[in-house]
């Protein structure tokens, strides 16, 4: 495809599809879910074509195999709208008895899966794709690779293209792949699109429940308020009940939120549980992401100039920019990004955790020597605290940091590093 970016997910759906009948790639409208798998399909279904979306929901019922006749890996395209189509290609990856038969793609989860009757266990592998990273959309020169700090790398060395202009932007614009080959101005209106279409249609074709796009407004805009914090659901109840007339109760915010889960526009960051040294509690609430910052940015209603003029609004939204960006990079390498805070309110904004047991701790900061050297704090006493004769030392300390002209490792060990540096 011309104008095609390389994704990292590339290797990874390759990687699966060798290991399984079937691969389910899932992830928020518009992310490049179907143009990634077209990238390694051989024949293509798209269920939803216009002229095709009623022919193909009928085969669904009478004939389902003859959809699936095609070159292979054949890509079945929002397969989620014909959810019959699970328990068809489970049967014939069992009777084909080969690998890499196809490829599923979905932009939220199927409402009636009750018409499933298989799990798939076996059969099918799950790929959860995100907007792009900053390394894959072109702006992160990559020199310093994720993968090598948990080698302990210790000399490394970069340097940052990136001022906090830039940065601010690439917030705003997000990482949506049609938006990186636009001019700026165009490029910023995406996620304002993206955002109407959210508010005003997906969230009710996900499960065919009407829902006021009003309240949904209301409620996205609470959830940006209260991003990267563990805010419960009661806490952005009373948000929205500062903007709402009418009655709303703890339920009908938590249906809501459920809602913008299945269409993967919400992804919350799991709490990290190390062993201890001390009995410290640890707080196991979700903390509250977006799945890319320039959703906040739209439900807000700001821009760039509006981050460089609010740095607490603009150091969280990094924070949601970096957090998706280590997800992408942390899920080529076998591993999951979570969050730490614990009773005394000592907290780590991400913790890297791999298959091997293998974890890095890292602190997000906009940057400056004020801020790097509270991050560098922060983590060399949450470091004191684990008890390593029970898990790991940690294999790196790093500060990610939004601007800042070079990557460097400190005397105490801890790593810098802007992210515009950074790659998986």
């Amino acid at each position: 495809m011309e104008n095609y970016r390389k994704r990292i997910v590339d290797e990874i759906l390759k990687k699966k599809l060798k290991g399984k009948g079937a691969v389910l790639i899932q992830g928020p409208k518009w992310c490049g879910k179907t143009t990634t798998a077209e990238q390694i399909a051989k024949s293509i279904l798209y269920m939803s074509k216009p002229d095709e979306k009623e022919q193909n929901l009928t085969l669904t019922e009478i004939n389902p195999s003859l959809l699936l006749q095609g070159e292979t890996p054949r890509l079945i395209d929002e397969w989620q709208i014909a959810p019959k189509l699970w328990d068809a290609i489970r049967y014939e990856i069992d009777h084909r008895n080969a690998e890499g038969q196809f490829i599923l793609t979905g932009s939220s989860v199927p409402v009636k899966m009750e018409e499933v009757t298989h799990t798939g266990t076996g059969r099918f592998s799950w790929l959860l794709m995100r907007p792009m990273s900053l390394y894959e959309s072109g702006e992160s020169n990559g020199q310093i690779s994720l993968q090598n700090l948990f080698e302990r790398n210790k000399n490394i060395e970069g340097i940052n293209n990136l001022d906090i202009e830039k940065i601010a932007y690439l917030v705003c614009r997000g990482g949506w792949p049609r938006a990186i080959f636009m001019e700026e101005n165009i490029a910023l209106e995406q996620a304002f699109d993206y955002y109407d279409a959210v508010v005003n249609r997906d969230i009710v074709e996900v499960d065919g429940i009407s829902r006021n796009s009003e309240r949904v407004k209301k409620l996205m805009r609470a959830y940006s308020r209260n991003i990267g914090t563990q805010a419960s659901n009661e806490t952005l109840r009373k948000d929205m009940l500062a903007n709402d007339t009418t009655s709303l109760d703890a339920d009908t915010v938590l249906s809501y939120i459920n809602a913008l889960k299945k269409i993967f526009v919400v992804e919350e960051s799991p709490a990290w549980n190390p062993n201890l040294r001390s009995k410290t509690a640890i707080r196991t609430s979700d903390t509250r992401y977006f799945v890319d910052p320039s959703i906040a940015v739209a439900s807000l209603g700001i821009g760039p100039k509006d981050l460089i003029n609010d740095l607490n609004t603009f150091g969280l939204l990094f924070e949601t920019l970096c957090v998706r960006d280590l997800r992408v990079y942390a899920e080529s390498i076998n591993g999951k990004v979570y969050h730490y805070r614990d009773a005394n309110d000592l907290e780590c904004d991400a913790v890297i955790h791999l298959r091997d047991g293998s974890y890095g701790l890292i602190e997000i900061k906009l940057g400056g020597d004020r801020l790097i050297n509270e991050g560098a704090e922060t983590l060399k006493k949450l470091e004191s605290h684990i008890d390593t004769t029970k898990m790991k030392k940690p294999s790196f300390l790093l500060v990610l940091t939004a601007v800042g002209k070079y990557a460097y490792r400190r005397e105490d060990g801890v790593y810098v590093v802007p992210i515009g540096c950074l790659k998986n």
